[in-house]
This record gives C-alpha cells, structure tokens and sequence, in this order.
C-alpha cells in the first residue's frame, strides 16, 4: 500500500537506489566529520555512522519493493493490451 502510493506520486525505484548510495557516503561524511569536529572521540564518530548508515538498507529494501511493484505493473499492463 505503501510502495503503491510512493509510486503513484513518482518515486521509482532508481530513485530509492540512489538515495541508498547517496547514503552510503553521508555515512562515511557524518563519521568523518564527527571525529573531527567533536572532541567526544572515536565512539561518538561511530555512532554518527551508524546512524546514518542504517538508512542505507531501508533505501534499497524500498527499491525492491518498488522495483517489484514496476514488474508487476509492467506484465499487468502488457497482458491487459494483447
């Protein structure tokens, strides 16, 4: 229901994709950035990093769902038409 309503509104499932490597980066950024801005040291880093990089598995788990969604419209729409 979800991933139905996310498509309807135009997010395809290269978008999801991309928002997955996207953070990726923001991970290696974020701890990066926190190991050296903060004086907390390196355990405070790490938890910037994992924070951030947690939202990389939700990304491409919805990009398959997504992607699952656009096959199954794709074959309803091919056989609707023969």
């Amino acid at each position: 229901m979800i991933v139905k309503m996310l498509h309807e509104k135009g997010l395809k499932s290269e978008h999801a994709y991309a928002a997955a490597f996207v953070s990726i980066g923001l991970s290696f950024a974020s701890w990066a950035g926190s190991l050296k801005a903060e004086s907390r040291g390196v355990e405070r880093a790490d938890r910037w990093g994992i924070f951030v990089g947690e939202w990389a598995p939700t990304f491409f788990g919805l990009g398959l769902a997504l992607a699952g969604y656009e096959a199954a419209e794709e074959v309803t729409v091919v056989d609707f038409e023969a």
